[in-house]
């Protein structure tokens, strides 16, 4: 049996023999990744990097679904369904598979775009492929982009302090930045974590904190104007709650050992093949509880259920959040899928401060159904643990929300 030194000694032996030293020469691609990891320079190129990424993925959303598929659905698949599906609005069927309708001047009148029909071929539709899918192939796209490229793993060194404060190390940037296009792939993702501590921390911040892209797509669709005010609340309440969530399970936090490859282009090949695999496991994952959730909400909706729970749930939602009972719905579809539901809040008449307050509830108040399902295979015995969390941050950071607008004097 070699002691320590023994060891070294004879791995000293074996690297004489086996590696050979040439000139370093010090290239332009070494000097770009050097600065790109020093926080003086870093920090700036990161925040560009972040910036040009939303700019992007806002642009290239915002224009295949404003400038083709809204006028697909809306200009031609909801009239065509409204006119040879049988029944019409008085039809429970026709309500629950093509459109609702809703209430002008006190008589049921058709819906004139899918956001508001809530069928399960309209709006069931409509989100997964006429909203998410553009949303969610331009995130996966520039997300393989910088992954190929070599730069995440630099945006994990130059981040690692910041998060080291709540019990987590840089490489955690990784399960966050994929929790914005899915967190089902995310939550798989939290195994390159090293103790159960971090692993279970970040699935409790990315089932309560993090929007998938679908939610994000949606949000862009819906509330452009006030989507910057949701994003810094639930950017606040990632850290805080990660720092709270730190002091009080016990465990390590390891420092961070990352290898960091070189810059090198990105392949055609690899690219595509890594945006297929993740867009294509989206859609599986996404359109069957999208199409779930409205036929769920919808029955919902036709027996009164929906509305007892609403007036059950009237005190608490009005009083302590500050939100309308009808949000009970979009709440209920969030189980199934928080895009969806934040596309049934664009239907509820509210302030713009409730609709600020609805999307973060909506975004923290449960995660959908496909990634609890995927914390219960990840972290079975640490979920009790995990929803105890999420219920304190939904009552805790919900009710602070409200208390901000009554002290703004605008709730």
């Amino acid at each position: 049996m070699l002691s320590i030194d023994e060891r070294w000694d004879l791995i000293d032996k074996i690297s004489k023999k086996t590696v050979k030293f040439g000139k370093y020469k010090h290239t332009l691609k070494d000097a770009v990744g050097e600065l790109t990891v020093k926080p003086l320079t870093g920090i700036p190129v990161a925040v560009a990097v972040l910036y040009g990424f939303w700019s992007v993925f806002s642009s290239f959303a915002g224009f295949c679904t404003d400038g083709f598929l809204v006028k697909i659905f809306d200009g031609y698949w909801l009239p065509w369904l409204q006119n040879i599906f049988p029944g019409g609005l008085h039809n429970w069927l026709y309500n629950l598979m093509v459109d609702a309708g809703h209430i002008e001047n006190g008589v049921l009148v058709p819906s004139d775009n899918c956001f508001e029909a809530f069928g399960v071929l309209t709006s069931g539709l409509f989100v997964p492929f006429g909203v998410v899918l553009p949303a969610v192939f331009i995130f996966y796209l520039m997300m393989t982009l910088l992954e190929d490229i070599g730069y995440l793993p630099r945006l994990a060194v130059l981040i690692d302090t910041v998060l080291h404060k709540i019990g987590l190390h840089g490489y955690a940037i990784v399960p966050t930045i994929l929790g914005f296009g899915c967190n089902v792939p995310a939550v798989t993702a939290t195994r390159i974590l090293e103790t159960k501590k971090q692993r279970f921390m970040m699935m409790t911040l990315l089932g309560i904190f993090i929007p998938c892209g679908a939610q994000l797509g949606i949000m862009e669709e819906v509330i452009p104007d006030t989507m910057g005010f949701v994003i810094l609340y639930l950017l606040f309440g990632y850290f805080v709650f990660g720092f709270i969530l730190n002091k009080i399970i016990p465990g390590k936090s390891p420092e961070i050992l990352i290898d960091i490859p070189p810059y090198q282009r990105p392949t055609i090949h690899n690219v595509r093949k890594k945006v297929w695999i993740r867009v294509s496991g989206f859609l599986k994952v996404a359109v069957p509880f999208v199409i779930l959730g409205c036929l769920i909400v919808g029955v919902m909706y036709i027996t009164g259920f929906m509305d007892w729970l609403a007036n059950a749930l009237s005190p608490l939602l009005t009083n302590w959040f500050g939100v309308p009972k009808e949000t009970v719905g979009p709440l209920v579809a969030a189980f199934m899928r928080k895009d969806l539901a934040v596309a049934q809040l664009s239907a509820i008449e509210m302030t713009k401060y409730q609709m600020i307050t609805s999307v973060v509830l909506v975004s923290i108040y449960f995660p959908c159904l496909a990634t609890f399902i995927m914390i219960l295979k990840e972290g079975g015995k640490e979920l009790l643990g995990s929803l105890a969390a999420l219920v304190a941050s939904v009552f805790i950071f919900g009710g602070l929300i409200h208390l901000i607008w009554i002290l703004l004097g605008v709730a």
